[in-house]
């Protein structure tokens, strides 16, 4: 157990909260920037608890991995960015569900899973966010009621940038993988 990681966890959880009309004002800061927060303090608060002591078999891990996958593609469709803007409830589903189902199960599964399915969710990633681009700048109509037309063009290049930064983060260690530890130590 980790008490540090549970207090930023539970930081991280209320400057969401504390914050949430300043992020949700904006699409970008409210899918770029408040979603991977309430699911970096739900990971925090897991792997304080000690998901990392935990023996998890690669099938168990592999559908946790998949369980975040799908509470993130649920949070990213535009119907529910808007419901979480003008119901409470649906709001509040998003401060418990992000953190639990999402940062939670990847912190129990990430690391456990098969490194085919990490690399197929990595790649699947960066293309779903290239597409969230295109749709977001092209397309002729408002895609999320409750923002400007200007803004979801705004969030779709916002999206392109983080595809870019994704697919270079993640193409790094194949260009220039770590150092092996030597022999003598």
């Amino acid at each position: 157990m980790n008490p540090a990681r549970i207090v930023l966890s539970l930081g991280l959880l209320g400057l969401c909260v504390l914050f949430r009309q300043t992020l949700e004002a904006d699409p970008a800061s409210h899918v770029l920037v408040q979603l991977p927060l309430l699911a970096i303090s739900g990971g925090l608060f897991v792997a304080g608890l000690g998901a990392g002591d935990l023996r998890l078999a690669e099938p168990l891990a592999n559908a946790l991995s998949l369980v975040a996958v799908v509470a993130i593609l649920f949070w990213m469709l535009p119907r529910y960015i808007d419901a979480a803007l003008v119901d409470p409830a649906v709001e509040a589903a998003k401060f418990i569900s992000i953190p639990l189902l999402a940062g939670g199960s990847f912190a129990f599964g990430w690391a456990k899973s098969h490194p085919f399915l990490r690399g197929f969710l990595k790649a699947n990633a960066i293309s779903m966010l290239g597409v969230l681009a295109f749709l977001y700048i092209h397309a002729p109509v408002r895609i999320c009621n409750s923002y400007l037309v200007a803004d979801q063009e705004r969030l779709g290049f916002a999206f392109l940038m983080t595809a870019i930064g994704l697919a270079i983060a993640w193409a790094i260690p194949l260009f220039a993988p770590p150092p092996k530890e030597s022999l003598l130590s």
